[in-house]
């Protein structure tokens, strides 16, 4: 099984709502995910398995906002399952800290002087594509696509949920 992270966007009422009630949250997750329409698709991101090496190679470069766990814990009833441990949030506020930082943390120079073999070492997952000696590519790629959805939930004033699953 893989492990992915997943993002979905939240107005200013839907992240009250999440907030006071985690399993809507937990509801409107799937249902979003579940649809496969360009309004739904627009609320939900997924960083595939280059989560961990984005946090890696996003703390080396000292990017201000934890866009891969997120930054708060969100009340979570015990024994709801999102995957690896319950979703953590970006107010907006943090959401439009992170894309004001973008511009200095451009996909281009995410993976400079990082070598597989570095990823490798820092045990980053999946390691095994690291112990083969992929490039970290498609970790950039991945970023740029990161990149903008923060800008839109930023433009939008959304605040963020985040997990691994």
């Amino acid at each position: 099984m893989s492990m992915i992270g997943r993002y979905l966007r939240l107005t200013r009422n839907e992240f009250e709502r999440a907030c006071q009630n985690p399993h809507w949250a937990a509801e409107h997750a799937r249902a979003l995910y579940d649809r496969d329409d360009a309004a739904a698709t627009a609320r939900v991101h997924e960083t595939d398995k280059a989560w961990h090496a984005l946090d890696f190679l996003l703390n080396r470069r000292g990017f201000p906002v934890d866009v891969v766990y997120g930054e708060a814990d969100m009340p979570w009833p015990e024994g709801e399952d999102w995957g690896y441990g319950p979703p953590r949030i970006l107010t907006a506020d943090r959401v439009r800290a992170a894309a004001d930082a973008l511009e200095n943390h451009t996909p281009d120079t995410l993976t400079e002087g990082v070598t597989p073999a570095d990823l490798a070492v820092a045990n980053i997952y999946p390691t095994v594509i690291w112990e083969r000696g992929e490039e970290a590519d498609w970790v950039a790629a991945h970023w740029a696509d990161l990149a903008r959805f923060l800008r839109v939930a930023a433009r939008e004033g959304d605040a963020l949920l985040l997990w691994i699953s």
